[in-house]
């Protein structure tokens, strides 16, 4: 994100923000399941197990990742596709470039 989007983020309230402690609890759960597969690695628990509690953890990062996204769209998107000209294309940008990198992920 540029300097510029940066700082008009700082000034304007984010997409997300009436689900933050929702998003705030899920991020805690997964902090947990990470612990636990430091826990796993540890305690020499069963390759298959691991990675099946890898999987587990991936998803629920990725749950969170779609809903920032979801959020994303539907608030800093369309209030800029609301205002148009150069800021839209920017934000269009930005959330296309946020999309191939979840994609990728």
């Amino acid at each position: 994100m540029s300097d510029s989007a940066h700082e008009h983020a700082s000034h304007t309230e984010h997409g997300y923000i009436r689900r933050q402690d929702d998003y705030l609890k899920r991020l805690r759960r997964i902090e947990g399941q990470v612990r636990g597969l430091q826990g796993m690695v540890t305690d020499e628990k069963y390759c298959i197990d691991i990675l099946t509690q890898i999987s587990a953890t991936t998803r629920a990062l990725e749950s969170v990742a779609l809903g920032l996204l979801e959020d994303h769209l539907a608030h800093c998107v369309r209030e800029a596709l609301e205002s148009g000209g150069a800021e839209a294309d920017a934000k269009i940008a930005e959330a296309s470039a946020a999309i191939a990198r979840l994609v990728k992920s």
